[in-house]
């Protein structure tokens, strides 16, 4: 085998730049073995780390057309291929760092950045053979199968993973044009008056900064509130339960046009009878000058949905009403004006809000989301549900009482 290569070197390595087609991975490139550990254990310890993630990966391949990779970074041994240099002027200069890689036949092997991308590649052509002549990015580098050659290669192994982070999610939601739910809340900030410009603030967690007069919520809350309308939207569309996982898959590849429009106009049609229906936000959207002020206040909390701990909360709790009692979003709302979101009040005390430190608390979404639902229609909750939340309320409110059955009442 005769490969193009680039070579070059970064501190004491030496390492070649070429492409391999999706077969010449398939043939060629073996798993990590007894390269990097002599004993067994620890082998298969490597092994095991070769997750079912090479199966994301596989279906990637096999559906993405516009299918992009990073670089593989393979290690060779026992007889290294030979370089023969190419000379190359250019302009009045010259290098010599092109040239041709000639492995032997010999030669092994194997992965040390990109063991679920070369397992995942083997897995589509098996399924797509078609796919064989695609080529992926590569770097090779030299390795020695003693106990030094595997200790150097060990730390280039964990140096390359350990520093490899993943996605960011506010980058996801800048960025990507897979997931359905990153295209449509682009959409929102950019078209819908109720997210548009300073209502809501972009930062890297879900936090709103304490000076913060204009965000009815932060991009991250807006995004995960609109995965729990896309949770809706898909079981709609596709008449079955979603899961996490079956959710991953599908927001991995984008869908086809019209989709993404239907998902859109039922998101538009949630926040419209969000802001229409709910007196709060109907003021807050009219306001023109330090809109989320009155709302979000230092000294007594504000209101609970001006807080990304009970944006979320109201947002599921809704959808769950929709789905139980089979109510327009429209009416949902508009009874969620009887209930009290001031969090300087009594169901929100210990629980959301602490009137002593006048300070946000946020270890309770669970019990907020399950109060929203029993101050909307005590009637909806399931008995789990129910026992569940007078035990988490008295927890916070009330940790002392032995009345576990009447914590709640007088709340509403």
């Amino acid at each position: 085998m005769r490969i193009p290569a680039l070579r070059a070197h970064m501190g004491d390595w030496t390492y070649y730049v070429t492409t391999l087609t999706f077969e010449e991975v398939g043939n060629f490139v073996s798993k990590v073995d007894n390269e990097l550990h002599k004993s067994k254990s620890l082998r298969d310890l490597i092994q095991r780390s070769i997750s079912t993630n090479y199966i994301g990966i596989k279906e990637y391949v096999i559906n993405q057309s516009e299918l992009f990779f990073n670089s593989l970074v393979l290690a060779v041994y026992d007889e290294y291929p030979d370089w023969r240099e190419i000379e190359f002027k250019y302009e009045g200069g010259e290098t010599y760092q092109m040239g041709i890689l000639e492995f032997s036949k010999v030669h092994k092997i194997f992965p040390v950045d990109g063991q679920h991308r070369v397992e995942g590649i083997k897995a589509a052509l098996k399924e797509k053979p078609e796919l064989k002549h695609q080529r992926i990015a590569t770097i090779f580098i030299g390795h020695k199968n003693d106990e030094s050659g595997m200790r150097r290669t060990r730390r280039l192994f964990t140096t390359l993973n350990r520093y490899a982070k993943p996605v960011k999610l506010d980058d996801i939601i800048a960025l990507d044009e897979d997931d359905i739910v990153a295209i449509t809340t682009r959409y929102l900030l950019e078209e819908y008056d109720l997210f548009t410009g300073k209502r809501v603030v972009v930062t890297k967690q879900k936090a709103i900064p304490s000076n913060n007069k204009d965000a009815i919520t932060s991009i991250i809350t807006l995004y995960q509130a609109n995965i729990e309308l896309f949770n809706s939207f898909y079981e709609t569309l596709f008449n079955k339960k979603i899961t996490p996982k079956s959710r991953e898959k599908y927001l991995k590849f984008r869908p086809d046009q019209k989709e993404i429009n239907s998902f859109q106009e039922f998101c538009i049609n949630y926040w419209n009878a969000f802001k229409t229906q709910l007196n709060f936000i109907s003021d807050f959207v009219v306001a023109t000058e330090n809109p989320a002020q009155p709302f979000r206040d230092s000294k007594t909390g504000g209101n609970l949905v001006f807080r990304p701990i009970g944006f979320l909360p109201l947002v599921k709790a809704s959808l769950i009403i929709h789905n139980r009692k089979g109510q327009k979003f429209t009416e949902i709302f508009e009874q969620f004006n009887t209930v009290n979101f001031n969090l300087d009040s009594k169901p929100w005390h210990f629980v959301a809000w602490n009137p002593k430190e006048t300070r946000m608390l946020t270890e309770s979404v669970i019990i907020i989301q399950l109060l929203l639902l029993y101050l909307y229609d005590g009637t909806i909750l399931t008995e789990d549900e129910l026992k569940k939340l007078k035990e988490g309320y008295a927890s916070k409110v009330a940790p002392d009482t032995e009345d576990i059955e009447n914590v709640l009442v007088g709340i509403k």
